[in-house]
């Protein structure tokens, strides 16, 4: 019987579609910073984020060596990005800009159907929720209020706090080392069959699929998994952890 429910996010419990392309996005973020002080051009910025953000994936590396999964810290991107032209920005600063930043990127984002009664079925079932998402916080925790689930978690894991993500195994080792938790009463529900599904094998718990259509695609990709739900309907999702 599992007792720790430990989900993805994006593409499993949150469908979103974002796109960090083009000069028209590129444009709104300089003229985010131009807002504050720091005047960039749409093609400026652009090719100053992707290299200080190519510079902190590898500050991370000499930091943590044994990752091979490593994640970067986004504000710390943003934060240099304003040092470059003079300007010293306060934390509020660079909240707000990444708050527009994700706006900016973001087509749309909603709950897939059926997930607030997924979440109520099992926290009224006693089990417990957690979330394991290769994400941002300064995005993530801002999309976790706005939709209404961030009070259904028992523990929060966001990839950008900890230097690494799934499939790194001490990513999904963090957790349950927090929480004491227990590998043979855990289980992995995600639709990534290499980040969550593999990550999870290697973690040494159980794993459960949903395959969206935002999913990376299986061809020529083995997946693991104990359960897999592959019409992408997560109202599924609770049969398996109510009665496994």
């Amino acid at each position: 019987m599992y007792q720790n429910c430990i989900f993805d996010l994006y593409g499993t419990l949150v469908d979103i579609r974002t796109d960090e392309s083009g000069e028209k996005f590129w444009g709104e973020i300089a003229d985010v910073y131009t807002s504050y002080g720091a005047k960039y051009t749409s093609n400026e910025i652009c090719d100053a984020y992707y290299k200080i953000a190519k510079r902190e994936s590898n500050l991370t590396h000499i930091t943590h060596p044994l990752y091979k999964h490593i994640e970067i810290e986004l504000r710390n991107v943003f934060k240099r990005l304003y040092k470059r032209k003079g300007v010293n920005a306060s934390n509020k600063i660079i909240d707000d800009t990444a708050l527009k930043f994700r706006k900016a990127s973001t087509e749309f984002i909603c709950l897939y159907d059926g997930v607030i009664d997924l979440l109520e079925s099992l926290k009224k079932a006693g089990k417990k929720i957690y979330l394991l998402s290769n994400a941002q916080r300064c995005f993530t925790y801002p999309e976790l209020e706005e939709l209404g689930i961030v009070n259904y978690f028992d523990g929060i894991f966001i990839s950008s706090d900890c230097g690494c993500k799934k499939p790194q195994k001490a990513f999904f080792d963090k957790l349950f080392k927090q929480f004491s938790l227990k590998k043979s009463e855990s289980i992995m529900v995600g639709n990534d069959c290499i980040t969550d599904m593999m990550g999870a094998k290697e973690a040494g718990i159980d794993g459960l699929y949903i395959h969206q259509e935002i999913s990376t695609p299986l061809e020529g990709k083995k997946l693991v998994c104990n359960y897999k739900i592959m019409d992408g309907d997560v109202t599924k999702i609770k049969n398996y952890l109510l009665k496994a």
